[in-house]
């Protein structure tokens, strides 16, 4: 090659290099000033990532117990008791953690136990009004009392 070449392609090269220098400054400021809630967002995820996780986890224990040469067939009927129960308790959370976002939260996630619920919502407050339509919610759809529910907003 000649040596007018040479100089011209390494010219280009430093402004190319130069250029994505400037692009990437330029694009990292612009990530870095715009608000986001991350962390609520992957706190939500996480959880459902792990309830689902769990929830496999079970299902495929009850799958097991019912496959089972070994299971007697009261063995069998509870596991697909307790599997159609689990199954059920998804329906239902699903339904209710639609309803609740229906009143215009982000996300929401609930954590049923026996007898409470904890609905955790993406706010960072809840107005009494609100308050009152999400255990409405939950008292209709999972005949849960006033007394074991609680709201928890999570910003």
């Amino acid at each position: 090659m000649k040596k007018r070449t040479k100089i011209i392609i390494l010219a280009v090269m430093i402004v190319l290099l130069g250029v994505t220098g400037y692009l990437n400054i330029a694009l990292n400021n612009s990530v870095s000033d715009t608000p986001t809630s991350t962390t609520t967002t992957s706190y939500f995820a996480s959880y459902r990532q792990y309830r689902e996780d769990r929830r496999d986890q079970m299902l495929l224990y009850y799958q097991g117990i019912a496959e089972s040469e070994n299971s007697t067939e009261e063995a069998v009927a509870n596991a697909n008791a307790a599997r159609e129960a689990l199954i059920a308790q998804i329906d239902k959370e699903l339904v209710v953690e639609g309803l609740i976002m229906g009143l215009g939260f982000d996300d929401c996630v609930i954590a049923l136990g026996s007898s409470d619920v904890n609905v955790l919502v993406d706010a960072s407050s809840v107005s009494p009004e609100v308050l009152s339509q999400i255990v409405d919610i939950v008292e209709n759809n999972l005949n849960i009392d006033f007394e074991n529910i609680n709201v928890i907003p999570v910003d």
